[in-house]
């Protein structure tokens, strides 16, 4: 989120979380100044996932002390001893390139409270707006998984499907243009994941 009345919008459509970049490079990247209007903005029970790529330890906490986070998202080469020492939980993302293990992945970072897999782009922590095999996501058994890349509308059921993924983080399939949301598109993608869940849980009642 890089404005306030798009994280308002993902809320009252139904949005769990909503996503502050601190990555200078992405062109969803937001300042602090603006990270704390949207934090302020969303009501209290949101969660606030602060996402970064090998920060040092002083710029986390600092996010810290101005901006209401309830989770860490690291992108980067952070190790375990690294992400844990902050008073706040965190989740680690992994590029799902072809030699990439979730399950061997998941065992490096024993106290993440899940496992964010994205598609592989040399060079590109995330944000590649691409899909990766969703199957292969279910190569991690002991933590949460959620599964980002590529995903909107019209694919996000069969993505949830295939890849038995808790969660689904989305960016450029519910934009106008990188950082600025279109409200009709995340009113669309949120109805989907209802929906899927409904029938899901409607299969299991049967």
């Amino acid at each position: 989120m890089t404005r306030p009345e798009d994280a308002v919008a993902a809320v009252a459509s139904g949005a769990d979380a909503i996503g502050l970049i601190f990555y200078a490079q992405s062109p969803r990247a937001v300042d602090m100044s603006t990270a704390e209007i949207i934090a302020a903005a969303v009501p209290v029970f949101t969660t606030i996932v602060a996402v970064f790529v090998d920060p040092n330890e002083d710029q986390v906490r600092s996010v810290l002390r101005k901006v209401r986070v309830s989770l860490l998202q690291f992108h980067g080469e952070e190790s375990d001893e690294f992400c844990k020492v902050f008073p706040v939980p965190y989740i680690k993302a992994l590029r799902m390139s072809d030699d990439a293990d979730p399950g061997e992945y998941a065992n490096r970072y024993p106290h993440a409270q899940g496992l964010l897999l994205d598609a592989y782009e040399i060079n590109r922590p995330g944000g590649t707006g691409t899909v990766f095999p969703w199957e292969r996501a279910r190569g991690c058994e002991t933590k949460s998984v959620i599964i980002a890349g590529g995903l909107n509308a019209d694919n996000v059921s069969t993505a949830i499907q295939r890849s038995g993924a808790f969660a689904v983080d989305v960016a450029s399939g519910v934009e106008k243009r990188p950082g600025i949301k279109d409200h009709d598109k995340i009113r669309a993608l949120c109805c989907a994941v209802a929906d899927h869940d409904r029938c899901s849980s409607h299969g299991s009642a049967g």
